[in-house]
């Protein structure tokens, strides 16, 4: 992809919309062989953009899901202490005696499992999602900063294993705390902000194109509105999808006030908030957006 509008283009091939700015950045990630860093709130569309770089690059998505006391041998690489243990024995009734000869044989490839961040350096190409890194810890925050300078690892027992085409990198964070700076250095950044009504709705109709014109646009305004009531987790877009794809299952061409305040849990996950929720006015969300 040899500009931005060329990678703009490929990911709305995929489905997924981007706007100048995110193909600008997506564009330089992929040039420069720079992870992306990408930051906001649950549900805008982080994962997604991995997801669409993998299709639209013809590369296999491998992903790392982060979680507190996350340690390398999750992330990075085990060894296969059965296996190895079936082989020692197996040697030992052959009749093998060489100790080094078996420490070799137990220290090799074969026996090596490679986690997901090994396996991206072994893939080439490949897309590396490493998915809400602000669910580790500062330990593995340093680890992977690490290994992200020079996209490779070094194996006690077989030495430096390095990357021959870096893998594109897409980490993720809902800021439920603060990265360190020297991993976002390290990266280009972008912050999802919730879409506007006009893309938010192009992005429903690109994702669910069975869903009604009409439906579509309620389903989009009743969330846009979801949004500015102050709730404990307003909806993003995922949510969006859920809540028209819901609706579509009930057979639904279009929505009113009362099939909105039934179906809030597919895009509502508190109770506070569906308590609010029912508090508004949707029916006057629904009667500006009426024709």
């Amino acid at each position: 992809m040899d500009d931005p509008e060329q990678v703009g283009a490929r990911l709305e091939e995929t489905g997924y919309l981007v706007d100048e700015g995110l193909a600008v950045t997506c564009f330089l990630a992929l040039r420069l062989h720079r992870p992306l860093f990408c930051e906001g709130d649950a549900g805008v569309g982080k994962t997604a953009l991995a997801a669409a770089l993998a299709e639209a690059l013809g590369a296999p998505l491998i992903r790392l899901q982060c979680h507190e006391g996350i340690d390398a041998a999750q992330a990075l690489y085990d060894w296969d202490f059965p296996r190895q243990l079936l082989h020692l024995r197996a040697a030992e009734a052959a009749g093998v005696t060489d100790a080094d000869r078996l420490e070799s044989e137990l220290y090799d490839r074969r026996f090596l499992i490679a986690r997901p961040l090994l396996r991206a350096l072994q893939t080439q190409p490949s897309v590396l999602l490493v998915d809400e890194i602000d669910r580790a810890d500062d330990e593995f925050e340093a680890f992977l900063l690490e290994l992200l300078s020079e996209y490779s690892v070094t194996v006690p027992e077989l030495g430096t294993l390095r990357a021959e085409v870096p893998p594109v990198v897409v980490l993720t964070s809902n800021r439920t705390r603060e990265v360190h700076d020297a991993l976002k250095r390290r990266c280009l950044y972008h912050w999802f902000d919730h879409p506007s009504f006009a893309r938010e709705l192009a992005i429903v109709r690109r994702r669910l194109p069975r869903v009604s014109a009409r439906l579509a646009e309620q389903v989009t305004a009743l969330v846009q509105a979801l949004r500015g009531a102050d709730l404990v987790k307003p909806p993003g877009v995922a949510e969006t999808l859920d809540w028209a794809e819901a609706l579509d299952a009930l057979g639904a061409s279009e929505v009113d006030a009362d099939l909105a305040v039934a179906t809030l849990g597919s895009v509502l996950k508190y109770r506070e908030d569906t308590d609010r929720a029912r508090g508004l006015d949707l029916a006057a969300v629904l009667a500006a957006r009426g024709r």
